[in-house]
């Protein structure tokens, strides 16, 4: 059949097509982000039987939902961490997409993965951006460089198919970066959005076919989200986001989609000079620098999917000189910091509007718990009033707009971490009994219920 050539501009930011070049794009509003890319298509027609000259699909087969087989085993790299992020292991078939910012670690975890599973897996390491002698060094510092792992530098998607379309395929493939693959057969560069694409689907779609695992590493933008489509984070199985700040030597590896797993773990990491190592405790490692007696600091008992997780807050007023306060906020949400102090100025009677507000959440960990509204108050309150908050306390609720402390979920798991790390007590919500069952005050734990934020700002002024 002919086909017919025409041309079409894609957004680079969103991915949207429009028939003519614009100077913003009407869907995401991004400015020059329109790139011409030439597309081929069939001529006119139909998909039906009705029309000469075209292909007739075929017939599809259903099947039942429960099925005989068993469920393949999941291939485990014994790095704790990352098992636990990955649902238990990465399972055969499936594409995993890991982003972060440029020099934040991805290509440095990616190959102690896959030096690990090297061990009883045959993997393969495909990089895009390195030399072979390059990522030779990497592993020489990681002091993996005698592991089984096949290294290739190679960008043609149409090579990178060709080598992997075998029955002899390696088990688990890296791709370092998706943004760096090209497809002949399109004349856009690499790193465009249809490159991008259509090179993600070749990939996922010989993955499933020949049942090895596909891992991809994704360049981000500068708002943090994958570059590329938002059709590249449906088509695969798995997205990673490996976050953290270049400060600190925390890494922080989130799930953001999982098929296989849970969709809210985390797995933490510290970065060395010897590479990347998992943190068993990270609460005792983010509270490890932090000094008693001090006002404006608060711990907060958090959870991270299934892993309670102890951090600590800290505020700092200072009066300002300007007819507009400043607000700064690191590790938090500002929305939610507004509504706290709001909530704290018309049902508390606590006046903040003279104050330069700065909220800093240690150790570089963004939280997105609304769990942690009491301890963000109850360090507001504490450097508001200069005076420290009560020796081996942590804080956890979820404060509501009339200044009610509302419950929230897990608490037995938040104790028993507090407990664990030395606290001797908590200040939580007030528990309905007919909506959960209250937590019970452990040895040496005692529990201070607070139903309304008035009696934190009470509790805390009492010497």
């Amino acid at each position: 059949m002919a086909k017919a050539v025409r041309a079409r501009f894609v957004c680079q930011s969103c991915g949207a097509s429009f028939p003519k070049w614009m100077g913003r794009c009407e869907s995401c509003h991004a400015w020059n982000s329109l790139v011409e890319e030439a597309v081929s298509e069939t001529a006119p027609g139909g998909l039906g039987k009705g029309n000469s000259g075209n292909k007739v699909g075929r017939k599809i087969d259903f099947l039942p939902l429960e099925g005989e087989g068993a469920d393949p085993p999941r291939c485990v790299a014994h790095i704790a961490e990352f098992d636990r992020v990955c649902g238990g292991g990465l399972v055969p078939g499936s594409a995993v997409l890991i982003g972060g910012d440029p020099g934040i670690g991805k290509s440095t975890l990616l190959l102690q993965v896959a030096a690990a599973l090297s061990k009883t897996t045959r993997t393969a390491y495909i990089s895009g951006e390195e030399a072979v002698a390059q990522i030779r060094m990497r592993a020489q510092r990681l002091n993996v460089a005698k592991s089984a792992v096949e290294l290739a530098s190679a960008t043609s998607i149409r090579d990178i198919v060709t080598t992997l379309d075998s029955p002899e395929a390696p088990e688990l493939v890296v791709i370092d970066s998706i943004q760096t693959m090209f497809l002949d057969s399109l004349e856009s560069a690499p790193g465009s959005v249809g490159q991008v694409r259509a090179t993600a689907q070749e990939l996922i779609r010989l993955a499933k076919r020949r049942g090895f695992i596909c891992v991809l590493v994704g360049h981000v933008t500068k708002d943090g989200a994958i570059a590329g489509p938002k059709l590249l984070e449906h088509m695969v199985d798995t997205v990673l986001y490996f976050e953290g700040d270049r400060g600190h030597q925390f890494r922080i590896l989130r799930t953001v989609k999982n098929r296989f797993g849970a969709t809210d773990e985390i797995g933490v990491f510290e970065m060395t000079e010897g590479g990347l190592k998992e943190v068993s405790n990270p609460s005792a490692l983010f509270l490890a620098e932090r000094r008693g007696n001090v006002s404006g600091s608060a711990v907060f008992a958090g959870m991270e999917g299934t892993r309670p997780l102890l951090v600590e807050i800290q505020a700092l007023l200072s009066p300002t000189s300007y007819g507009n306060p400043r607000r700064a906020v690191v590790g938090w949400d500002s929305a939610r910091l507004a509504m706290v102090m709001a909530v704290l100025e018309a049902r508390c009677g606590v006046s903040l509007s003279g104050y330069d507000v700065y909220l800093n959440v240690a150790g570089g960990l963004r939280i997105a718990e609304p769990a942690a509204d009491l301890a963000v108050a109850a360090a507001l309150i504490s450097s508001l009033a200069d005076r420290p908050v009560p020796e081996g306390a942590v804080f956890f609720g979820e404060i509501g707009l009339s200044g009610e402390v509302r419950a929230v979920g897990q608490s037995e798991n938040r104790l028993k971490e507090a407990q664990k790390l030395g606290f001797s007590r908590t200040y939580l919500p007030t528990v309905p009994s007919a909506k959960q069952q209250k937590p019970k005050a452990s040895s040496g734990l005692e529990i201070y219920e607070i139903p309304h934020l008035q009696d934190l700002v009470a509790a805390l002024a009492r010497p």
